[in-house]
């Protein structure tokens, strides 16, 4: 059966949870301490988030499935990026994964599409992105879509704190 893209609902929140787990450890696991790996993951990514996410009018996620599986999501909302240039209305790619089983070939971008319209037709004047300072391959990406950086700031996995870049597309800042 052929991958598939659709809006994401509540009772989705266990696929989620474990996508969400499944691809940050795929993607990032190895950077970490298990210790604080595990915490992190304790808290980011339990089924009651996911839960409180996918009941938020102002969040939303897509889910990329091949049969009964997930194996790729974006979820997007308001920013909640540090920077003092972020305005009220701006939004926010909070995530967005595909295993690497589903890389390369054209997931990324669709379910990008998706998450960029929804914010932009919600009146979303800019969006912003966080990217590990070490992802080349995701700024590579957003830097196609015309994301630039605008600012750094940290982001904690335990005891370890990352550098992430900070990036944002839309009108130019004053």
């Amino acid at each position: 059966m052929a991958p598939r893209i659709r809006r994401a609902v509540p009772a989705d929140a266990p696929a989620l949870a474990a996508l969400a787990e499944a691809s940050f450890v795929q993607a990032f696991g190895h950077l970490y301490p298990p210790e604080d790996l595990e915490a992190f993951l304790r808290g980011a990514y339990t089924v009651e988030r996911q839960r409180e996410v996918l009941e938020s009018p102002d969040e939303a996620v897509w889910l990329l499935e091949e049969g009964d599986a997930a194996v790729g999501y974006v979820h997007a909302g308001p920013c909640g990026l540090p920077n003092p240039a972020v305005a009220p209305a701006d939004g926010e790619v909070k995530r967005m994964y595909v295993l690497a089983s589903h890389q390369s070939g054209g997931w990324g971008g669709r379910l990008m599409d998706l998450a960029e319209q929804w914010l932009l037709e919600g009146g979303a004047p800019a969006i912003w992105i966080g990217v590990w300072s070490g992802n080349h391959g995701a700024q590579r990406f957003y830097a196609r879509r015309g994301y630039v950086q605008v600012g750094e700031h940290t982001f904690p996995v335990g005891r370890v704190i990352d550098r992430e870049f900070t990036l944002r597309r839309g009108p130019a800042l004053a």
